[in-house]
């Protein structure tokens, strides 16, 4: 039942309207559902493993806390993919790590501080395969867009 259950989401995500709506719905649940559980719960941790990234804005230097699905790794870091539900431009959150790399993560209720570095070459496409095996809708979206989706790399500082 579960992997039906899996199959089902993942075919929803894969969709256009999906994208249109999830972008102004699931941050904003994720959002309200962490700050009341004193960043115990994420509601879209039930489909990917989530994480809240606050990276220092762009242009304007703010704090900026983004909820976002993650692939934790065996070694402690984790992958962020800027798929932004398959849109055309890069999530804000990508342009932020790359202006500042020096950020946090709170994972499972705790605040850690990480470097984030963008992926390239063959690290990338290993993790983007890692990604793809993890939520296949990534490849739609990645279809839909002519840029190409960013990888980050976190690591504890």
């Amino acid at each position: 039942m579960r992997a039906r259950g899996e199959r089902l989401v993942q075919s929803v995500s894969s969709t256009r309207a999906f994208a249109r709506i999830a972008p102004h719905v699931v941050p904003a649940l994720d959002r309200t559902v962490h700050r009341l559980t004193r960043g115990k719960v994420l509601l879209s941790a039930r489909m990917l493993p989530g994480a809240i990234l606050t990276a220092t804005g762009a242009r304007s230097g703010l704090p900026r806390s983004t909820p976002l699905a993650c692939l934790p790794q065996e070694d402690g870091g984790w992958l962020l993919i800027g798929s932004n539900f398959g849109r055309p431009g890069h999530p804000a959150w990508t342009g932020n790590l790359i202006k500042h790399p020096e950020a946090e993560v709170n994972w499972r209720g705790r605040d850690l501080p990480v470097r984030a570095r963008l992926l390239a070459g063959e690290e990338r496409e290993r993790a983007w395969s890692a990604a793809l095996a993890c939520w296949p809708p990534y490849a739609a979206y990645q279809s839909r867009v002519d840029r190409e989706i960013r990888l980050f790399r976190l690591d504890l500082r």
